[in-house]
């Protein structure tokens, strides 16, 4: 559930205060490699790393079954007799990025960035509604992030308040401050923020976990040079070998792919005309509003310094498609972009691949060809699996005849044996020497348990 980041808060079984021990993988297999080369006297030794995480520690970190178990635990004999080198010696949560990238790697998982741009009107979010549904990704939209920015503030600073009792807090007088700047500068400028404000904005929600695990669709951000440029860009800070600072693209956020849509003015000027009076309001595509911003988009693009030569310069992969010509964008987007790759192939071809989200049906306009394809697939696809339904039913009914069969036979054998053991006294005998054992604790249990038979036959 954390991965794929469909839920705000993941679940926490009981009230989540129980510790749960763990341990690395890489750091378990030391311990056990070490093992082997010294051979320590103790039989018994516990390795756990030193962390004392709960349940709901954990649980806010990664996917994880029904646990209500409380065990705190202390690594028996490890330090003393086998040190190791530890990877996460502190831990899953303090190490949880590691984990994380380790999780990516081992699964072949890599995030998909798409931004997508274009001209007011050409169908933007209906493309990214499309793109999302097909590779599950974060469809980031601008008014919505900064309004969840502003909310999230105003929790953060409630919560903060409240659990300081009135004390002041420098974490808190930051988090206020940042919320008065975004609302001042909001009704300075008519509901809108400035650059500055707005890039960091956006910074923030395309560094959060779920768009740097699985990817994103940017609808219709960056518009100009200047943002994308503050978008994208850090500045290195000074050191010995490279005294100047420098300037570098960030890597984690920066776009795989840019979808450019486009159509001829008179085209969007008519799309416009036929739409519904709703959709004009909520998307303030009023005549004098909409002539005004694609006007502004136009002569943004004719400039020396536009956004699609600067993406290109950063040797993004920027791909014009022309809304007008019949084709449908997301057939084009599919073959430039390929398969999904941010989530685990089986989960992907189980579930298809694709989820196509339809909730604009107005727009939808699939051929009859097309569908025919898709009703065969889906045919045929039932016919698997109603197969390999059949064969795993045969296969499940043939396993349980044997292993019934193997019971049987195993409870013939052993009555011979079990009227042995009965009559000679054998196993009260035995009984007496387990327990003598365990009061002896010897560094042979086998042996003496031999002498003790031996000795009482």
């Amino acid at each position: 559930m954390s991965w794929l980041g469909q839920e705000k808060t993941i679940p926490v079984f009981g009230d989540g205060t129980n510790i749960v021990p763990t341990i690395h993988i890489n750091d378990l297999a030391s311990v056990i490699q070490k093992i082997i080369e010294v051979q320590p006297k103790p039989y018994y030794l516990l390795a756990v790393d030193c962390s004392n995480n709960t349940m709901e520690d954990i649980v806010k970190l990664m996917e994880i079954d029904l646990m209500r178990i409380n065990l705190l635990m202390e690594a028996a004999h490890l330090k003393e007799l086998v040190p190791i080198r530890w990877l996460c010696e502190s831990g899953l949560v303090e190490n949880i990025e590691l984990v994380v990238e380790e999780y990516r790697q081992t699964r072949g998982l890599l995030p998909i960035r798409i931004c997508v741009l274009g001209p007011p009107a050409v169908g933007k979010s209906t493309v990214c509604q499309q793109i999302c549904g097909h590779y599950k990704l974060h469809h980031i939209r601008l008014r919505k992030t900064v309004a969840e920015t502003i909310s999230h503030l105003e929790h953060t600073v409630r919560n903060m308040n409240s659990e300081a009792e009135n004390e002041e807090s420098t974490a808190a007088t930051e988090t206020q401050e940042l919320l008065n700047s975004l609302k001042d500068n909001m009704e300075q400028n008519g509901g809108m923020l400035d650059d500055h404000l707005l890039v960091k904005v956006m910074v923030d929600k395309l560094m959060s976990n779920p768009c740097k695990n699985q990817g994103y669709v940017l609808d219709g951000f960056p518009k100009t040079y200047e943002q994308a440029k503050e978008l994208l860009h850090v500045e290195e800070p000074e050191s010995e070998d490279k005294p100047s600072v420098v300037s570098l693209y960030n890597k984690k956020i920066i776009p795989e792919f840019v979808v450019c849509l486009d159509a001829s003015d008179d085209f969007l000027r008519d799309l416009v005309i036929n739409l519904p009076e709703k959709l004009v309001q909520e998307h303030k595509y009023e005549q004098d509003n909409f002539l005004k911003n694609l006007s502004k988009y136009r002569e943004s693009n004719v400039e020396e310094e536009t956004l699609l030569k600067y993406l290109e310069e950063l040797d993004i992969t920027c791909f014009l498609i022309d809304v007008s010509s019949g084709e449908t964008p997301m057939d084009q987007i599919r073959d430039r972009v390929g398969r999904p790759r941010n989530y685990d192939s089986m989960e992907v071809q189980e579930e298809g691949g694709v989820q196509a989200d339809s909730q604009d049906e107005e727009e939808e306009d699939e051929d009859d060809e097309e569908e025919e394809d898709e009703e065969e697939l889906g045919r045929k696809e039932a016919e698997d699996a109603r197969k390999r339904s059949e064969r795993w039913e045969k296969w499940s009914k043939s396993f349980e005849e044997k292993r019934q069969w193997e019971v049987q036979q195993l409870e013939v054998l052993s009555v011979p044996m079990k009227k042995y053991l009965m009559d000679t006294n054998i196993m009260a005998t035995i009984s007496q020497g387990l327990i003598a054992c365990g009061a002896a604790w010897p560094d042979d249990p086998l042996d003496f348990l031999a002498e003790y038979l031996m000795k009482n036959s």
